[in-house]
């Protein structure tokens, strides 16, 4: 296994503060007719990091690594088997009512609201349980509809909406009570490329505009590229990397693909400057090029040299820049960090 590079400093302020932060679920498995065998598994070890007050961190790793049970825990949900931790100075465990009032939550594939009501009622019950004030709410409400394209939604029920309008939905309603930091946990899972964008730019815009605090765990490194200047990499529960995308790309090797559709099957393209040719599928070429190199002269060299009909660029599997990273496949990591 190869070394990490070091963890650079992970931010000025304290807004969010991590320190040494354990979670440990007990497994009771059937090992026999009448015998089961317990076993400890460490979902969070020993993590450590602070996120400054208006920061936007993208909190990325394989399934399985401990996105989500972090982010439980910062919302107290979960309750830490050891470390400290503290959400604007609050301990999330003891104070999970006072602390509810500060934070948002989105989680991608479970939603707050209220299944068979219209999403306009979900908004007006968030409204009576945080108490927002009623001017203050209607300026939310309409701000999030209109960035949001929520205006032909508000009367239909949450269960006939699809799931790029529910998570729409769902963002909304997180930030109804002006919270100071938001949590999204797979907040573009399954969404279409509008629906994407649009979430994209609304985050972008609540984030410049009121200085909301967004901790993002996600599997598109897209969403990374377009929203934080941060990202941390989280393995087996362990910190593994912490700073700039270009770092990560640099650190892990990793690698875009360049996909070019020409107008007919031609022979390799592997006279490009920067790239190698990876395989042809009849008219449609495959290029690797470094992930922090730009796209834009590959795009051009292609383009004045081949009949191009279409290209598109793809990103590289998060857990494929991790192995690289660090060597060997996501078991023998695992095996590794034991």
């Amino acid at each position: 296994m190869t070394t990490p590079t070091p963890l650079p400093a992970s931010g000025d302020g304290s807004f969010i503060t991590l320190d040494g932060l354990e979670k440990v679920f007990t497994v009771r498995r059937r090992t026999g007719p009448f015998r089961r065998e317990k076993k400890e598994v460490r979902a969070v070890d020993g993590i450590s990091f602070t996120v400054a007050r208006g920061e936007m961190v993208g909190y990325i790793g394989p399934n399985g690594a401990g996105k989500s049970t972090t982010i439980k825990m910062l919302t107290g949900i979960l309750t830490p088997s050891g470390g400290r931790l503290r959400v604007a100075g609050i301990d999330p465990a003891r104070e999970r009512t006072r602390l509810a009032r500060r934070i948002g939550v989105v989680f991608g594939q479970r939603t707050t609201l209220w299944w068979d009501l219209p999403l306009r009622d979900s908004y007006r019950l968030a409204h009576r349980m945080y108490r927002i004030p009623d001017d203050r709410y209607r300026e939310n409400l309409a701000r999030c509809v209109d960035l949001l394209d929520l205006g032909d939604l508000l009367d239909v029920p949450v269960r006939q909406l699809s799931l790029g309008q529910r998570m729409r939905g769902d963002i909304a309603a997180a930030l109804l009570h002006d919270p100071e930091v938001l949590y999204l946990d797979e907040p573009t899972i399954g969404l279409d490329v509008v629906s994407k964008a649009r979430v994209r730019g609304f985050l972008r815009e609540l984030n410049t505009t009121r200085g909301t605090t967004v901790l993002l765990t996600t599997h598109d490194l897209t969403d990374i590229e377009q929203l934080c200047s941060r990202v941390m990499v989280i393995d087996h529960g362990r910190l593994m990397y912490d700073g700039d995308l270009t770092g990560l790309h640099e650190a892990g090797g990793g690698e875009r693909t360049l996909v070019v559709d020409l107008a007919r099957e031609l022979p390799p393209i592997d006279d490009v400057p920067g790239a190698r040719f990876v395989r042809a599928d009849g008219p449609r070429q495959h290029l690797a090029f470094p992930a922090a190199a730009s796209a834009a002269p590959l795009v051009a060299a292609v383009a004045a040299a081949y009949p191009l009909v279409d290209l598109s660029v793809r990103e590289p599997d998060i857990e494929s820049v991790i192995a690289k990273m660090y060597g060997g496949t996501h078991e023998e990591r695992r095996e590794s960090l034991r």
